[in-house]
């Protein structure tokens, strides 16, 4: 089929008469060898009457070509003129020809024939065609060539991060073949008129530069170059998640042009908090908060502010670690200051850990392993110092050493009502449980310390249908891997085993390794409870896993993390990593159980541990060498032996002061000093009688039948006004209740719309994770940016609506909206 008969089958699936003009007097052949199905062809002459009687009053479903050779006739000699204008007509040059094929009128042959390098390919005018609507003006003709040319959609944002992502590759296919299209005056026409953007040798790296300066300028309140309109364009390109490369490669490039450091170094940190075009930003804002909270020049309520407004910046990833480790650094001078380190018994000591002094041992551990994270040495250096500093002498070593006399005091290592140790089956397994028909899991972990175990109960609970209950319990001293597994077993007696000094009895039977732990659960319950280890139990499948419940009353499982890595002194300094992969872990491990049918489950732990992150000074080791008649097991913070001497280093435990059997004495270094041991590391310690050696959790857990989680709700504050007579609009939000583990937080993000859905403004992403019960401080504040678009709404109602995104989609739907009235006057965007 020749073009020709293309273009015109094409007409007639559209009208039933198709008029043709040949000017030229040159294309009668064609005409006379054109074979059109189901289409009557005509020659014009003097039969123009008879033509239209014909076609208007003999044969009214026919369709007719009616060819005319020579120019069209003047509208006052044209007697076919009603007809023409009521059905259609073709041209056979060759911008006529292309628009006949995309089905466009001759109205648009002027507009077309400028851009005949982008009409030339067959490919572009289909990827065209599909755009096309019957409604599309000339500008939208327009638009829709330019993103044909950029591969995008045919909106000018979505256009411009396109070519802006070339711009940041380097590359030029895309804008090389805008301009050979004839395309590039029409985009500077749109980006002057949309954002100003007009000078004398546009070029889309000039416009990117500019876009950049202004964002920059716009941002700090202060006069630019470009208008608000670039600005809202800027704010969604860098929220796209689809060109945030992009984005970042431009802004590296441009700070560097735009001399932003040097900038940056006049501002004060007010002024650039709602700021993130750069990165150098984040930097700045970083290194300010660490010299404050270092230098305690910032209070935690300014930091804890400042950092929850910097969460929602694109550079907050990249710095997370940072941003965290001065979160936590931020806590823990802000708890210290306000937290009253007195002790007046065994008893109230624990209470007083387990209530509020456990977080301090949480925030530092937080800030170490964020501040390792970060790889940021140099820069957090100062504050690494004084987190370190008063953490081991005005609380680590302080605490301990108000609690060491309650220990030197105590005539028996047993401190009721808190449960002990050796009490766990009984108390926790046993009566529980075993008493009512009812199975147990029990997950002990190595060295997971009250504090880690009291940051798993937050983790649990925000799980859906998970609840879980915590209480501490008191170790056995030594508080060490072999004592602390022994006592968590069922016994009467436990003794050190004289012959493998080191190793535990349970009821006379070694309780070494996971096997002979085994045989002492089935000797306690015959075929009834079994132990293995966590990776045993995570590698099982569905089957397996509910075999194993299916089959046991009591299973003992054992994790290793912690005291794998922070036992060795080639790895004792990753010891804080290795929690965060504990706690990882546990929770795998709670979800593999429950999964299995497991609904009654308990974690606690062999021991806790002491860390200090920097290396130890000669004060932090027992002044003198422990005494005795016979030293047979020597530990860092523990020693075994006959005849042993107490002193003012070294606090002594007879075997039965200690709750055990036989004749073996222990002597420990007092408060958290440690004993030299060679080959052995000494910043990661246990088996002392420190409360963060002693203090190990209980969480008793149960997976509920329903949901139980929940998302905060938020609520838009209107104010006063309904109506919207600036080009800016101030709202506040308001998180009704505070975050939680089973209230979580909620993101939305905020713009200003039409009744008709389109976006007049600049997007905001909100996270409300707000955990203040003070209402004031969950109220979020934002300033919205009208775009040129809200002219076109002007004196009707639009809509400020939250959108919350659709889980696993990247779809959003209307979480709360309400409305305003646009009126605006033209006075409203001059500056008086």
């Amino acid at each position: 089929m020749t073009q020709i008969a293309r273009a015109l089958t094409h007409l007639f699936t559209r009208h039933r008469i198709v008029f043709w003009y040949d000017e030229k007097h040159e294309l009668a052949a064609e005409f006379d060898a054109l074979a059109l199905p189901g289409v009557e062809k005509i020659r014009l002459g003097n039969n123009q009457f008879g033509v239209k009687y014909r076609i208007l009053r003999q044969e009214t479903a026919g369709k007719f070509l009616l060819y005319h050779p020579g120019p069209r006739p003047a509208d006052i000699d044209n007697w076919l003129l009603d007809v023409e204008l009521a059905h259609a007509t073709f041209a056979a040059d060759q911008a006529a020809l292309w628009l006949a094929e995309l089905g466009l009128g001759l109205e648009f042959v002027d507009v077309m024939r400028p851009h005949a390098a982008f009409l030339g390919a067959e490919s572009r005018r289909s990827a065209l065609k599909r755009l096309l609507a019957q409604d599309d003006t000339a500008r939208q003709l327009r638009l829709k060539m330019l993103a044909v040319c950029a591969s995008a959609e045919p909106r000018l944002d979505e256009i411009l991060e396109a070519l802006l992502g070339e711009v940041a590759d380097q590359r030029e296919e895309k804008a090389r073949l805008i301009q050979r299209s004839g395309l590039d005056g029409f985009l500077w026409e749109e980006l002057a008129r949309l954002y100003g953007y007009a000078p004398t040798q546009p070029s889309l790296t000039d416009f990117a530069l500019a876009l950049f300066k202004a964002g920059y300028a716009l941002g700090l309140d202060e006069a630019a170059a470009l208008n608000s309109d670039a600005l809202v364009f800027l704010q969604r390109w860098q929220n796209d998640r689809r060109t945030g490369d992009a984005f970042a490669t431009l802004s590296a490039r441009f700070a560097v042009d735009l001399a932003i450091e040097t900038d940056l170094a006049q501002r004060s940190l007010s002024d650039l908090v709602e700021l993130d075009l750069f990165e150098l930003i984040d930097r700045r804002i970083l290194s300010e908060l660490v010299n404050g909270v270092a230098e305690r020049t910032l209070s935690a309520t300014a930091c804890d502010e400042i950092l929850r407004r910097r969460r929602q910046s694109h550079w907050y990833a990249q710095h997370v670690h940072l941003y965290q480790a001065v979160d936590f650094a931020s806590r823990f001078l802000h708890g210290l200051d306000t937290t009253e380190l007195t002790v007046h018994s065994l008893a109230q000591g624990i209470e007083q850990y387990s209530r509020v002094w456990y977080r301090l041992d949480q925030f530092y551990r937080k800030f170490i392993y964020h501040a390792r994270k970060s790889g940021q040495t140099t820069l957090l250096s100062a504050l690494a110092d004084k987190v370190e500093n008063l953490y081991t002498n005005n609380f680590l070593l302080r605490v301990n050493d108000l609690w060491q006399p309650l220990v030197d005091a105590t005539p028996r290592w047993d401190v009721p009502p808190i449960l002990s140790q050796s009490d766990f089956f009984e108390e926790q397994v046993r009566r529980p449980f075993l008493s009512r028909d009812l199975k147990v899991f029990v997950i002990i972990s190595d060295a997971l310390r009250y504090e880690v175990g009291e940051e798993l109960l937050g983790r649990i609970r925000q799980e859906d249908r998970y609840d879980a209950a915590l209480l501490p319990a008191l170790t056995l001293l030594p508080s060490y891997t072999q004592l602390g597994m022994a006592a968590l077993l069922p016994h009467t007696s436990l003794a050190f085993d004289t012959q493998n000094i080191g190793t535990v009895l349970v009821d006379g039977n070694s309780s070494q390794g996971t096997e002979n732990r085994r045989k002492i659960l089935d000797r306690a319950l015959p075929g009834r409870a079994t132990a293995l280890q966590a990776e045993t139990v995570l590698a099982m499948g569905r089957d397996e896993s509910r075999a194993l419940f299916r089959e046991n009353e009591v299973v003992y499982v054992y994790h290793n993390r912690i005291d794998a890595v922070g036992d060795k002194r080639d790895s004792e300094e990753q010891v804080f990593e290795a929690v965060e992969t504990a706690l990882e872990e546990l929770i795998q491990l709670i979800k593999k159980l429950t999964n299995a049918n497991v609904t009654n489950l308990l974690i606690t732990a062999d021991h806790g541990f002491i860390y200090q992150n920097r290396a130890l000074d000669e004060s932090d080791f027992a002044s003198g060498e422990p005494q005795g008649t016979q030293i047979l097991y020597r530990d860092r913070r523990f020693v075994l032996g006959k005849g042993l001497v107490a002193s003012s280093s070294f606090k002594k435990f007879t075997a039965a002061e200690a709750g055990l059997q036989g004749e073996l004495e222990m002597l420990i270094p007092k408060s958290i000093n440690r004993l030299r041991q060679k080959g052995s590391g000494s910043r990661y310690v246990h088996g002392g009688a420190a409360l963060q050696e002693v203090l190990v959790p209980v969480l008793q857990i149960n997976k509920k039948r329903q949901s139980d989680v929940s998302r905060v709700e938020v609520e838009i504050l209107r104010g006063a006004g309904t109506a919207i007579t600036a080009g800016q609009l101030a709202v506040a939000f308001y998180q009704t209740e505070p975050a939680s583990a089973k209230v979580q937080a909620r993101r939305l993000r905020a713009g200003i719309y039409t009744q008709g859905g389109v976006l007049i403004s600049d997007l905001h992403e909100l996270a409300f994770d707000l955990s203040s019960e003070n209402p004031r401080q969950r109220e979020v504040k934002r300033q919205f940016i009208l775009t040129r678009e809200a002219d076109t709404a002007n004196n009707q109602e639009v809509v400020l609506r939250l959108e919350e995104q659709v889980e696993g989609t990247s779809h959003y739907r209307t979480y709360r909206s309400i409305p305003y009235t646009l009126r605006r006057s033209f006075t409203s965007d001059f500056d008086l």
